[in-house]
This record gives structure tokens, C-alpha cells and sequence, in this order.
């Protein structure tokens, strides 16, 4: 297994918009299912060092707490950060167009693959890699976690009311967004009162 890359390089200079766009194309191309956070993360933070891991993650958190497709946030969000509006055109452009593009074609010769049983071992082996991919992501994000109860406590409750008691997605993410938000700016504001003392 390879080891992941150190994050803390030097920053690398911001691409172009059509960097940008081939990046997050050649992303949608070759990445399966809830894996592409994780891919990106790899290219953006790990190998081009466009983004730092902290930047990402944040990127991520908000794409995640916003209407819409997580993936299609994250690249706009990501875009925008490297390129102002033209990268978050190229961004969401380029994570959406040519797979849309592929998926059509596939549509099209799905029905003549179904028949042949490769077709569905091939398509099992892709999920199972976008499940591993997503719990790397689910690790990382974990591990960046601040060192307290209180983020902790919000995390548990928010997988409790998704994963076990079925609560709609909406308001877990309102409650437990806005229970974050308020825990978080509660600690700063004590943290800057006892710092003034």
C-alpha cells in the first residue's frame, strides 16, 4: 500500500482555468460513486498541492451542508477558490459534462451489456472501491477533527439521527449544523474574553 503523501508541501501556484477544467474532467471520468471526494482530495491537496488538507476539508463540510450534489458543490467551491468565477464555471463543467456525456453513451449500450454476466461483476467491483474510497474520506475527516467533546458529541447525534433513527437529512443538517456553528462560536468568544483578561 502506498503511503499518502505529505499535504505540508510548499503551496503550488493556482492553475489555469483549463487546467482546471481537465483536472475535474479527467476526475469525472475515472472516479465511481461516493469515491470522487476522496480522488479529489488526493489530486488537489496530495499530488498538485493546489489546496491544503485544512482548505479541502472545509471545501468539503460545505459542499456536504448545501443543497444539491455533493460532488457538483465541491468542485464549484474548489473552482472558485482557484480561479475566482471562471474556475468554478471549469469546475463545475468539467466534474459534470463529459461523464454526463459517457453516461449517455453507456445508456445506450447498457441494454446489449446486461446479458453478459461480467457486466454486473464489473459494476460490483466499482462500488465496492467508491465505498473504500469513502471511508478514507470519513477517516481523514475524522482524524481532523478538533480534540473535543463537543464536535464529537455533534458528530455521533448527527450519524444516530441519519443512520439509525431515519430523521430527515434537512433538518440534521440545520439542527446539527447550527448546533456546531454555535458550540464553536461560544468557545471563541470565551477563548478571546480570557485572552483580553
Amino acid at each position: 500500500m502506498r503511503p499518502v503523501p505529505d499535504s505540508s508541501h510548499r503551496r503550488a501556484a493556482h492553475p489555469g482555468t483549463l487546467a482546471l477544467f481537465l483536472t475535474f474532467a479527467q476526475i469525472g471520468l475515472t472516479s465511481f460513486g461516493g469515491g470522487l471526494s476522496g480522488r479529489m482530495m488526493r489530486d488537489f491537496v496530495h499530488e498538485r498541492h493546489w489546496l491544503d488538507e485544512e482548505e479541502f476539508l472545509n471545501g468539503l463540510a460545505l459542499s456536504q451542508a448545501l443543497p444539491g450534489v455533493n460532488v457538483k458543490n465541491l468542485a464549484i467551491w474548489i473552482g472558485y477558490r482557484l480561479g475566482g468565477w471562471r474556475g468554478a464555471v471549469a469546475g463545475f463543467v468539467g466534474i459534470i459534462v463529459p461523464p454526463a456525456m459517457l453516461i449517455v453513451l453507456f445508456g445506450v449500450a447498457f441494454s446489449t451489456l446486461t446479458q453478459f454476466p461480467l457486466t454486473h461483476v464489473a459494476l460490483a467491483g466499482a462500488a465496492a472501491a467508491a465505498i473504500g474510497l469513502s471511508i478514507s474520506m470519513a477517516v481523514t475527516a475524522v482524524r481532523r477533527l478538533p480534540r473535543r467533546v463537543p464536535p464529537f458529541v455533534v458528530m455521533t447525534l448527527t450519524f444516530v439521527s441519519v443512520a439509525v433513527l431515519h430523521w430527515p437529512l434537512v433538518w440534521t443538517v440545520l439542527i446539527g449544523g447550527g448546533a456546531s456553528v454555535a458550540l464553536e462560536y461560544r468557545r471563541l468568544a470565551a477563548a478571546s474574553a480570557g485572552s483580553e483578561r
